[in-house]
C-alpha cells in the first residue's frame, strides 16, 4: 500500500469567544486532512492549533502539512514508525501539525486491520464521562454558568483561572457556593500565576474541595514545581510542562507533579501519547486526556485512545462543546449527557461533510 494523495483543509469552526489566562480564541484554528492510499483506504486526521500554548497557528500548520504530504507521497502508510520518524527528522517540534498526520496513519492502520481504533490499540469499550469547562469571566457570571451546567446534569466542572489571584479565589468561592458540594471541581491556571501567587491560590482554595489544579505556573518555572507540589494541599497536574515523553520523564523524576494532562496537539498524536502514558504509569502517575478546540473528528480519536489506556483516569473531552457554532462531522463519538459513546466503525469512524469542506481553503498534494 502506498500514499497517493493528501487533502489538506483550513478547518475553521466559528465559535463563541473562549477565554483562558493567556488569551481568547474566536474560532477553532483547526486543520483537517484525508490521506488516500493505493488500496482505497482513506485516513482522516485533525489538529487544533492553540497559539498561546503550542506556538503554532492554523497558518503554520497548513504550511507544514503541505511539506509532510510531499514527504510521504508514494510511501507505505502502514510503516507507521518510519513515517512518523520522518516527520521528526524533518522538523523539530510542530507537534500540532504532526498530530493530524499521526491520527490519519492510525486510522488507516485500524481500517486495514478491520477494527475500531480502540480495539486496534488493545482496548475495549468502557464508560468515559467528561467534565465541562467554564472560561474566564467575572465571578458572578461564572457562578451562573456553573449552575446551568449542574442543571444539565454535569457532574464535573473545570474552571479556568490564572488572572488576578484574589479574583480567582472569589470565582471559586462563588461557584462552590452556587453548586454545593456534590459536583467535582477542577481548576486550570494555564500558566497564569507566579510561584507566590500559586502558593496563595492553592492554599486558599483548599477548603473548596478542588480535585486538582492544572499548570499553575509558566513552564519556565518547572524548577519550582517540586516545592510547590510539597506546599500545595491541592494536587498539581502538569499540562504545558509536558509535551513529550522526555518532558514527562523529567517532570516525574523531579517529583514535580501529581498527574499529567496528555493532549494530542501537544504531543504529536497517538504514538507519543502512548509513550507519555507508559512512563507515567510506570511511576504511578495517573493521566488525564485533554484537548484544544477539536471537532468531533479528533475528539473521537481521543475517546478511542482513552478506551485503550486504563491509566487515563480523568477525561477533559469537551472540546467541541466550548462554543463551537457548527458541527460538520459525520459519524464519530456522541454525547449522552457528558458520557461519550463510540460506534464499532472501523478506524476512527468519523469524517467531515464534503459540503462543509468545499467552502474551506484547501490544497491536494
Amino acid at each position: 500500500m502506498t500514499i497517493t494523495q493528501t487533502e489538506i483543509y483550513k478547518y475553521s469552526i466559528p465559535m463563541v469567544p473562549f477565554t483562558i489566562a493567556t488569551g481568547t480564541m474566536h474560532y477553532a484554528q483547526n486543520i483537517f486532512i484525508r490521506i488516500h492510499t493505493s488500496e482505497g483506504i482513506i485516513g482522516v486526521g485533525e489538529c487544533s492549533a492553540f497559539p498561546m500554548i503550542a506556538a503554532e497557528t492554523q497558518a503554520t500548520c497548513f504550511e507544514m502539512a503541505k511539506d509532510f504530504a510531499i514527504l510521504w507521497k508514494g510511501k507505505d502508510p502502514l510503516a507507521l514508525d518510519d513515517r512518523l520518524n520522518e516527520l521528526d527528522l524533518f522538523t523539530a517540534g510542530n507537534y500540532t501539525a504532526k498530530s493530524a498526520f499521526d491520527l490519519a496513519l492510525y486510522d488507516i492502520a485500524a481500517k486495514y486491520a478491520q477494527q475500531p481504533l480502540y480495539q486496534f490499540l488493545g482496548g475495549q469499550l468502557k464508560k468515559i464521562e467528561s467534565d465541562l469547562t467554564i472560561g474566564i469571566g467575572d465571578p458572578e457570571t461564572m457562578a451562573q454558568t456553573a449552575i446551568a451546567f449542574k442543571d444539565k446534569g454535569v457532574n464535573m466542572i473545570k474552571v479556568k483561572l490564572g488572572k488576578d489571584v484574589a479574583t480567582d479565589i472569589e470565582r471559586i468561592k462563588k461557584i462552590r457556593a452556587a453548586i454545593g458540594d456534590t459536583i467535582i471541581l477542577r481548576i486550570d491556571a494555564n500558566q497564569g500565576w507566579s510561584y507566590e501567587d500559586a502558593v496563595t491560590a492553592l492554599t486558599s482554595l483548599s477548603e473548596y474541595q478542588i480535585q486538582f489544579c492544572e499548570q499553575p505556573m509558566r513552564k519556565w518555572n518547572d524548577h519550582l514545581l517540586p516545592e510547590l507540589c510539597k506546599r500545595s494541599p491541592i494536587p498539581v497536574m502538569a499540562d504545558e510542562s509536558v509535551f513529550t515523553h522526555h518532558d514527562a520523564a523529567r517532570i516525574i523524576c523531579n517529583n514535580a507533579c501529581h498527574y499529567i494532562n496528555i493532549k494530542f496537539a501537544k504531543s504529536g498524536g497517538i504514538r507519543e501519547a502512548i509513550r507519555i502514558n507508559e512512563i507515567a504509569e510506570q511511576h504511578g502517575i495517573a493521566c488525564m486526556l485533554g484537548g484544544m478546540l477539536e471537532s468531533r473528528v479528533a475528539l473521537t480519536a481521543k475517546v478511542h485512545f482513552a478506551m485503550a489506556k486504563d491509566n487515563i483516569k480523568f477525561y477533559d473531552l469537551d472540546t467541541c462543546l466550548l462554543g463551537h457554532k457548527e458541527d460538520p462531522v459525520k459519524g464519530g463519538v456522541t454525547y449522552s449527557g457528558m458520557e461519550l459513546q463510540l460506534t464499532n466503525a472501523h478506524g476512527i469512524g468519523a469524517d467531515v461533510e464534503d459540503d462543509y469542506l468545499s467552502k474551506l481553503e484547501h490544497v491536494i498534494i
